[in-house]
Protein backbone atom coordinates (compact mmCIF):
# COMPACT_ATOMS: atom_id res chain seq x y z
CA UNK A 1 0.00 0.00 0.00
CA UNK A 2 1.60 3.28 -0.96
CA UNK A 3 0.71 6.22 1.45
CA UNK A 4 -1.43 8.98 0.57
CA UNK A 5 0.55 11.92 0.24
CA UNK A 6 -2.24 13.99 -0.54
CA UNK A 7 -3.70 13.31 2.46
CA UNK A 8 -2.77 14.83 5.90
CA UNK A 9 -1.76 12.06 8.34
CA UNK A 10 -1.31 12.67 12.14
CA UNK A 11 0.52 10.27 14.69
CA UNK A 12 -1.08 9.42 18.19
CA UNK A 13 1.48 8.00 20.66
CA UNK A 14 0.57 4.94 23.24
CA UNK A 15 2.85 5.07 25.78
CA UNK A 16 1.68 2.00 27.44
CA UNK A 17 2.01 0.04 24.20
CA UNK A 18 5.18 1.79 22.87
CA UNK A 19 3.33 1.79 19.68
CA UNK A 20 2.19 4.44 17.93
CA UNK A 21 -0.89 4.91 14.90
CA UNK A 22 -1.13 7.34 12.14
CA UNK A 23 -4.76 8.70 11.91
CA UNK A 24 -6.70 11.39 9.35
CA UNK A 25 -8.14 12.83 12.60
CA UNK A 26 -5.38 15.63 14.41
CA UNK A 27 -6.99 15.49 17.53
CA UNK A 28 -5.00 12.38 18.65
CA UNK A 29 -1.83 13.55 18.57
CA UNK A 30 0.83 16.73 18.45
CA UNK A 31 2.01 16.41 14.74
CA UNK A 32 6.15 17.63 14.38
CA UNK A 33 6.70 15.98 11.24
CA UNK A 34 5.90 12.99 8.61
CA UNK A 35 8.61 12.14 6.26
CA UNK A 36 7.48 9.48 3.59
CA UNK A 37 10.04 7.28 2.52
CA UNK A 38 8.18 5.00 -0.01
CA UNK A 39 6.14 2.55 1.70
CA UNK A 40 8.47 3.28 5.44
CA UNK A 41 8.38 6.55 6.84
CA UNK A 42 10.27 8.42 9.92
CA UNK A 43 8.04 10.62 12.14
CA UNK A 44 8.98 12.87 14.74
CA UNK A 45 6.31 13.29 17.35
CA UNK A 46 6.52 15.12 20.85
CA UNK A 47 4.85 12.71 23.41
CA UNK A 48 5.14 14.69 27.06
CA UNK A 49 7.44 17.34 25.74
CA UNK A 50 10.06 14.89 24.18
CA UNK A 51 10.82 15.04 20.70
CA UNK A 52 11.50 11.03 19.41
CA UNK A 53 11.36 9.63 16.35
CA UNK A 54 9.92 6.08 15.18
CA UNK A 55 10.21 3.98 12.10
CA UNK A 56 6.69 2.80 10.65
CA UNK A 57 4.84 1.28 7.02
CA UNK A 58 1.95 1.96 5.52
CA UNK A 59 0.36 -1.78 5.47
CA UNK A 60 -3.45 -1.66 4.81
CA UNK A 61 -5.49 0.86 2.63
CA UNK A 62 -6.56 2.41 5.74
CA UNK A 63 -4.55 5.74 6.85
CA UNK A 64 -4.83 4.10 10.92
CA UNK A 65 -1.98 1.46 11.30
CA UNK A 66 0.10 0.25 13.77
CA UNK A 67 4.16 1.26 14.09
CA UNK A 68 7.20 -0.27 16.02
CA UNK A 69 9.72 2.31 17.61
CA UNK A 70 13.10 2.58 16.23
CA UNK A 71 14.49 0.97 19.52
CA UNK A 72 13.43 -2.02 17.58
CA UNK A 73 16.61 -3.91 16.40
CA UNK A 74 17.44 -7.22 14.70
CA UNK A 75 20.08 -9.80 15.68
CA UNK A 76 22.17 -10.52 12.31
CA UNK A 77 24.03 -13.88 11.79
CA UNK A 78 27.67 -12.86 13.27
CA UNK A 79 25.30 -11.74 16.43
CA UNK A 80 25.42 -8.18 16.21
CA UNK A 81 22.79 -6.19 17.11
CA UNK A 82 21.06 -3.81 14.06
CA UNK A 83 18.14 -1.02 14.34
CA UNK A 84 15.60 -2.26 12.28
CA UNK A 85 15.60 -1.00 8.34
CA UNK A 86 11.87 -2.05 6.65
CA UNK A 87 13.43 -0.59 3.54
CA UNK A 88 15.81 -3.64 3.74
CA UNK A 89 13.80 -6.23 4.36
CA UNK A 90 11.44 -5.21 1.29
CA UNK A 91 14.75 -4.26 -1.28
CA UNK A 92 15.51 -8.08 -0.04
CA UNK A 93 12.18 -9.61 -1.38
CA UNK A 94 12.55 -7.83 -4.42
CA UNK A 95 15.43 -8.53 -5.60
CA UNK A 96 14.97 -12.37 -5.12
CA UNK A 97 11.24 -11.23 -7.71
CA UNK A 98 13.12 -11.51 -10.37
CA UNK A 99 11.57 -13.16 -13.62
CA UNK A 100 8.15 -13.50 -11.38
CA UNK A 101 4.94 -11.96 -12.74
CA UNK A 102 4.56 -8.78 -11.71
CA UNK A 103 1.10 -8.72 -12.47
CA UNK A 104 0.48 -11.65 -9.78
CA UNK A 105 3.44 -11.75 -7.51
CA UNK A 106 3.56 -8.53 -5.21
CA UNK A 107 6.79 -8.49 -3.36
CA UNK A 108 5.78 -5.61 -1.51
CA UNK A 109 2.85 -7.06 -0.13
CA UNK A 110 5.02 -9.94 1.18
CA UNK A 111 7.36 -7.24 2.88
CA UNK A 112 4.46 -5.63 4.59
CA UNK A 113 3.38 -9.12 6.16
CA UNK A 114 6.57 -9.75 7.25
CA UNK A 115 7.20 -6.25 9.01
CA UNK A 116 4.09 -6.80 10.64
CA UNK A 117 5.83 -9.84 12.59
CA UNK A 118 8.87 -8.07 13.38
CA UNK A 119 9.85 -7.72 17.00
CA UNK A 120 12.43 -6.62 19.34
CA UNK A 121 15.45 -9.21 19.34
CA UNK A 122 14.44 -10.78 15.64
CA UNK A 123 16.53 -12.51 13.86
CA UNK A 124 17.82 -11.99 10.47
CA UNK A 125 17.16 -15.49 9.73
CA UNK A 126 13.55 -15.70 11.24
CA UNK A 127 12.57 -13.06 9.22
CA UNK A 128 13.43 -15.24 6.43
CA UNK A 129 11.29 -17.78 7.32
CA UNK A 130 8.86 -15.58 8.22
CA UNK A 131 9.12 -14.50 4.51
CA UNK A 132 9.22 -17.52 3.43
CA UNK A 133 6.24 -19.06 5.07
CA UNK A 134 4.04 -15.83 4.01
CA UNK A 135 5.14 -16.36 0.21
CA UNK A 136 4.39 -20.10 0.48
CA UNK A 137 0.81 -19.14 2.12
CA UNK A 138 0.01 -17.50 -1.13
CA UNK A 139 0.82 -20.78 -3.43
CA UNK A 140 -2.95 -20.90 -4.20
CA UNK A 141 -3.68 -17.20 -5.50
CA UNK A 142 -0.24 -17.83 -8.43
CA UNK A 143 2.07 -19.77 -8.30
CA UNK A 144 4.82 -17.57 -8.75
CA UNK A 145 4.94 -17.10 -4.93
CA UNK A 146 6.04 -20.71 -4.31
CA UNK A 147 9.05 -20.04 -6.41
CA UNK A 148 9.57 -16.54 -4.72
CA UNK A 149 9.11 -18.90 -1.05
CA UNK A 150 11.59 -20.99 -2.42
CA UNK A 151 14.09 -18.34 -3.50
CA UNK A 152 14.10 -16.75 0.23
CA UNK A 153 14.53 -19.87 1.70
CA UNK A 154 17.09 -21.03 -0.31
CA UNK A 155 18.83 -17.90 0.18
CA UNK A 156 18.45 -18.37 3.87
CA UNK A 157 20.21 -21.50 3.50
CA UNK A 158 23.37 -19.54 1.64
CA UNK A 159 24.02 -17.16 4.11
CA UNK A 160 24.27 -19.97 7.31
CA UNK A 161 25.99 -22.55 5.22
CA UNK A 162 30.01 -22.33 3.62
CA UNK A 163 29.73 -21.62 -0.32
CA UNK A 164 33.00 -23.90 -0.72
CA UNK A 165 31.91 -27.84 -1.11
CA UNK A 166 35.70 -29.09 -0.41
CA UNK A 167 35.12 -26.89 3.30
CA UNK A 168 31.25 -28.11 3.47
CA UNK A 169 33.02 -31.51 3.53
CA UNK A 170 36.01 -31.57 5.52
CA UNK A 171 33.41 -29.74 8.60
CA UNK A 172 30.91 -33.04 7.88
CA UNK A 173 34.13 -35.59 8.02
CA UNK A 174 35.77 -33.67 11.14
CA UNK A 175 32.77 -33.64 12.81
CA UNK A 176 32.76 -34.24 16.69
CA UNK A 177 29.74 -35.27 18.51
CA UNK A 178 29.22 -32.82 20.68
CA UNK A 179 27.44 -35.00 23.20
CA UNK A 180 30.09 -37.69 23.91
CA UNK A 181 33.21 -35.83 22.28
CA UNK A 182 33.97 -38.95 19.88
CA UNK A 183 34.69 -38.20 16.28
CA UNK A 184 31.67 -39.02 14.34
CA UNK A 185 32.43 -38.78 10.64
CA UNK A 186 29.53 -37.99 8.12
CA UNK A 187 31.60 -38.78 5.02
CA UNK A 188 33.25 -42.48 4.53
CA UNK A 189 37.08 -42.03 4.63
CA UNK A 190 37.68 -42.90 1.13
CA UNK A 191 35.26 -40.66 -0.32
CA UNK A 192 36.83 -37.53 1.76
CA UNK A 193 40.31 -38.65 -0.01
CA UNK A 194 38.79 -38.37 -3.34
CA UNK A 195 37.14 -34.74 -2.38
CA UNK A 196 40.58 -33.76 -0.57
CA UNK A 197 42.79 -34.66 -3.54
CA UNK A 198 40.09 -33.10 -5.87
CA UNK A 199 38.76 -30.11 -4.12
CA UNK A 200 39.69 -27.78 -6.57
CA UNK A 201 37.93 -29.44 -9.32
CA UNK A 202 35.12 -30.57 -7.46
CA UNK A 203 34.02 -26.83 -6.18
CA UNK A 204 35.01 -25.14 -9.83
CA UNK A 205 32.09 -27.45 -11.00
CA UNK A 206 29.64 -26.68 -8.22
CA UNK A 207 27.14 -24.04 -10.13
CA UNK A 208 25.04 -22.90 -6.63
CA UNK A 209 22.46 -20.80 -8.77
CA UNK A 210 20.79 -23.92 -9.77
CA UNK A 211 19.78 -24.01 -5.88
CA UNK A 212 16.83 -21.54 -6.79
CA UNK A 213 15.23 -23.43 -9.60
CA UNK A 214 13.52 -25.37 -6.52
CA UNK A 215 10.14 -24.73 -5.59
CA UNK A 216 9.18 -23.94 -1.96
CA UNK A 217 7.32 -28.18 -1.42
CA UNK A 218 10.61 -29.58 -2.86
CA UNK A 219 13.26 -27.58 -1.00
CA UNK A 220 11.63 -27.85 2.14
CA UNK A 221 11.51 -31.22 1.89
CA UNK A 222 15.17 -31.23 0.37
CA UNK A 223 15.95 -29.38 4.14
CA UNK A 224 13.79 -31.53 5.82
CA UNK A 225 15.02 -35.22 5.31
CA UNK A 226 18.06 -34.71 2.84
CA UNK A 227 20.46 -32.37 3.44
CA UNK A 228 22.83 -33.60 6.14
CA UNK A 229 22.97 -31.53 9.99
CA UNK A 230 25.45 -31.54 12.70
CA UNK A 231 23.90 -30.64 15.75
CA UNK A 232 20.66 -29.95 14.27
CA UNK A 233 21.60 -27.47 12.02
CA UNK A 234 21.93 -28.33 8.55
CA UNK A 235 25.38 -27.82 6.83
CA UNK A 236 24.92 -28.79 3.34
CA UNK A 237 23.40 -27.03 0.10
CA UNK A 238 21.34 -28.54 -2.01
CA UNK A 239 24.24 -28.97 -4.47
CA UNK A 240 26.55 -30.08 -1.68
CA UNK A 241 24.37 -33.06 -1.70
CA UNK A 242 24.05 -33.42 -5.37
CA UNK A 243 27.73 -33.24 -5.39
CA UNK A 244 28.26 -35.61 -2.52
CA UNK A 245 26.14 -38.36 -4.23
CA UNK A 246 27.77 -38.33 -7.13
CA UNK A 247 31.15 -39.07 -5.71
CA UNK A 248 29.78 -41.40 -3.45
CA UNK A 249 28.78 -43.75 -6.50
CA UNK A 250 31.82 -43.51 -8.83
CA UNK A 251 34.46 -42.81 -6.25
CA UNK A 252 37.84 -42.46 -8.25
CA UNK A 253 36.42 -42.13 -11.58
CA UNK A 254 36.22 -38.34 -11.44
CA UNK A 255 34.68 -37.62 -14.89
CA UNK A 256 31.75 -39.54 -14.54
CA UNK A 257 31.05 -37.94 -10.88
CA UNK A 258 31.48 -34.63 -12.31
CA UNK A 259 28.90 -35.82 -15.57
CA UNK A 260 26.53 -37.37 -12.82
CA UNK A 261 26.15 -34.09 -10.80
CA UNK A 262 25.43 -31.77 -13.72
CA UNK A 263 22.44 -34.43 -14.75
CA UNK A 264 21.21 -34.28 -11.00
CA UNK A 265 21.47 -30.63 -10.89
CA UNK A 266 20.11 -29.80 -13.76
CA UNK A 267 17.20 -32.29 -13.05
CA UNK A 268 17.81 -34.64 -16.01
CA UNK A 269 17.45 -37.60 -13.46
CA UNK A 270 17.42 -38.68 -9.74
CA UNK A 271 18.37 -41.05 -7.78
CA UNK A 272 16.15 -42.94 -5.27
CA UNK A 273 15.63 -41.42 -1.69
CA UNK A 274 18.14 -44.46 0.18
CA UNK A 275 20.90 -43.35 -2.36
CA UNK A 276 20.60 -39.49 -1.57
CA UNK A 277 20.68 -40.11 1.82
CA UNK A 278 23.32 -42.37 1.90
CA UNK A 279 26.08 -41.91 -0.83
CA UNK A 280 29.58 -40.69 0.21
CA UNK A 281 28.64 -41.38 4.16
CA UNK A 282 30.34 -44.33 6.24
CA UNK A 283 27.14 -46.36 5.40
CA UNK A 284 26.36 -46.19 1.89
CA UNK A 285 22.85 -48.39 1.58
CA UNK A 286 21.71 -47.51 -1.65
CA UNK A 287 19.11 -49.99 -2.20
CA UNK A 288 15.53 -48.88 -1.97
CA UNK A 289 13.66 -52.30 -1.60
CA UNK A 290 13.78 -55.50 -0.14
CA UNK A 291 11.76 -58.80 -0.87
CA UNK A 292 11.93 -61.31 2.20
CA UNK A 293 9.72 -64.23 3.74
CA UNK A 294 9.56 -65.29 7.23
CA UNK A 295 12.40 -67.28 8.28
CA UNK A 296 10.06 -70.12 9.91
CA UNK A 297 6.65 -70.23 11.46
CA UNK A 298 7.72 -70.29 14.77
CA UNK A 299 8.48 -67.30 17.78
CA UNK A 300 12.52 -67.69 16.84
CA UNK A 301 11.58 -67.49 13.68
CA UNK A 302 9.10 -64.39 13.54
CA UNK A 303 11.07 -62.10 15.67
CA UNK A 304 14.45 -62.60 13.84
CA UNK A 305 12.65 -61.78 10.89
CA UNK A 306 11.37 -58.40 12.91
CA UNK A 307 14.49 -57.88 14.08
CA UNK A 308 15.78 -58.25 9.85
CA UNK A 309 13.15 -55.89 8.93
CA UNK A 310 13.85 -52.86 11.34
CA UNK A 311 17.44 -52.82 10.44
CA UNK A 312 16.66 -52.47 7.02
CA UNK A 313 14.30 -49.31 7.85
CA UNK A 314 17.00 -47.93 9.30
CA UNK A 315 19.12 -48.23 6.80
CA UNK A 316 15.90 -46.00 4.70
CA UNK A 317 15.02 -49.49 2.60
CA UNK A 318 11.66 -50.45 2.04
CA UNK A 319 10.29 -53.84 2.80
CA UNK A 320 8.55 -56.63 1.22
CA UNK A 321 7.64 -59.57 3.50
CA UNK A 322 5.85 -62.35 2.58
CA UNK A 323 3.57 -63.48 5.65
CA UNK A 324 1.84 -66.58 3.92
CA UNK A 325 3.24 -69.76 5.53
CA UNK A 326 2.17 -68.29 9.53
CA UNK A 327 -0.18 -70.20 10.42
CA UNK A 328 -3.75 -69.32 10.89
CA UNK A 329 -6.37 -68.29 13.89
CA UNK A 330 -7.19 -71.69 15.83
CA UNK A 331 -4.56 -73.69 14.27
CA UNK A 332 -3.08 -76.15 16.70
CA UNK A 333 0.89 -75.13 18.05
CA UNK A 334 2.85 -78.53 19.48
CA UNK A 335 5.02 -77.11 21.14
CA UNK A 336 3.04 -75.68 23.94
CA UNK A 337 -0.30 -77.71 23.31
CA UNK A 338 -2.18 -74.22 22.32
CA UNK A 339 -3.61 -72.38 19.22
CA UNK A 340 -2.34 -69.30 17.32
CA UNK A 341 -3.74 -66.48 17.39
CA UNK A 342 -3.26 -65.95 14.06
CA UNK A 343 -1.79 -63.10 11.49
CA UNK A 344 -3.54 -60.27 12.90
CA UNK A 345 -2.04 -59.59 16.09
CA UNK A 346 1.35 -60.61 14.49
CA UNK A 347 1.26 -58.05 12.04
CA UNK A 348 0.37 -55.15 14.43
CA UNK A 349 4.03 -55.72 16.08
CA UNK A 350 5.50 -55.32 12.57
CA UNK A 351 3.16 -51.79 12.35
CA UNK A 352 4.46 -50.35 15.18
CA UNK A 353 7.95 -51.47 14.84
CA UNK A 354 7.43 -49.78 11.27
CA UNK A 355 6.60 -46.87 12.94
CA UNK A 356 9.32 -46.58 15.72
CA UNK A 357 12.23 -47.46 13.64
CA UNK A 358 11.52 -45.16 10.64
CA UNK A 359 13.63 -44.40 7.57
CA UNK A 360 17.27 -43.13 8.11
CA UNK A 361 16.52 -42.10 11.39
CA UNK A 362 13.93 -39.64 11.33
CA UNK A 363 14.01 -38.78 7.66
CA UNK A 364 10.79 -40.63 6.51
CA UNK A 365 8.48 -43.22 7.93
CA UNK A 366 9.13 -46.94 7.38
CA UNK A 367 7.50 -48.83 4.68
CA UNK A 368 6.42 -52.63 4.90
CA UNK A 369 4.31 -54.04 2.54
CA UNK A 370 3.08 -57.38 3.52
CA UNK A 371 1.83 -59.95 1.20
CA UNK A 372 -0.03 -63.04 1.22
CA UNK A 373 -2.41 -65.70 -0.53
CA UNK A 374 -5.57 -65.70 -1.49
CA UNK A 375 -6.27 -69.09 0.38
CA UNK A 376 -4.78 -68.52 3.79
CA UNK A 377 -7.29 -68.96 6.06
CA UNK A 378 -6.91 -65.43 7.58
CA UNK A 379 -7.72 -63.79 4.58
CA UNK A 380 -10.82 -61.73 5.47
CA UNK A 381 -9.50 -60.44 8.49
CA UNK A 382 -6.08 -59.39 6.46
CA UNK A 383 -8.49 -57.68 3.91
CA UNK A 384 -9.92 -55.23 6.85
CA UNK A 385 -6.85 -54.57 8.64
CA UNK A 386 -6.50 -50.84 6.90
CA UNK A 387 -10.32 -49.66 7.51
CA UNK A 388 -11.04 -47.26 9.36
CA UNK A 389 -13.77 -48.61 11.83
CA UNK A 390 -13.60 -51.61 13.41
CA UNK A 391 -11.41 -52.99 16.57
CA UNK A 392 -8.45 -50.90 17.26
CA UNK A 393 -6.73 -54.09 17.89
CA UNK A 394 -7.69 -55.54 14.45
CA UNK A 395 -6.32 -53.16 12.48
CA UNK A 396 -3.04 -52.37 11.37
CA UNK A 397 -3.62 -48.91 8.87
CA UNK A 398 0.29 -47.92 8.88
CA UNK A 399 1.19 -50.85 7.11
CA UNK A 400 0.63 -51.85 3.04
CA UNK A 401 -0.63 -54.68 1.51
CA UNK A 402 -0.22 -56.14 -1.51
CA UNK A 403 -2.59 -59.64 -2.74
CA UNK A 404 -0.77 -62.44 -4.61
CA UNK A 405 -3.03 -63.46 -7.37
CA UNK A 406 -1.16 -65.89 -8.47
CA UNK A 407 -2.27 -68.47 -12.03
CA UNK A 408 -3.88 -71.08 -9.88
CA UNK A 409 -6.06 -68.74 -8.08
CA UNK A 410 -7.61 -67.15 -11.69
CA UNK A 411 -7.79 -70.89 -13.47
CA UNK A 412 -10.19 -71.41 -10.18
CA UNK A 413 -11.71 -68.28 -10.31
CA UNK A 414 -12.20 -69.12 -14.24
CA UNK A 415 -13.60 -72.22 -13.70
Amino acid sequence: MHARTSRRLYVRHSLAASTVSLSPSPVFARLARVQNIGHAMTVEFKPRGRRSKVAILVRTASDSILVHPRTMYVIKRDGREEPVAFDKITARIKKLSYGLSAEFCDPTMIAQKVCMGVFKGVTTKELDELAAETAASMTSKHPDYSQLAARIAVSNLHKTTLKSFSETMKVMYEHVNERNGKWSPLLADDVYEIIKANAERFDSEIVYDRDFDYDYFGFKTLERSYLLRINGKVVERPQHLLMRVSIGIHKEDIEKAVDTYHMLSERWMTHASPTLFNAGTPRPQLSSCFLICMKEDSIEGIYDTLKECACISKSAGGIGLSIHDIRATSSYIRGTNGTSNGIIPMLRVFNDTARYVDQGGGKRKGAFAIYIEPWHADIFDWLDLRKNHGKEEARARDLFYGFWANDLFMKRVEA
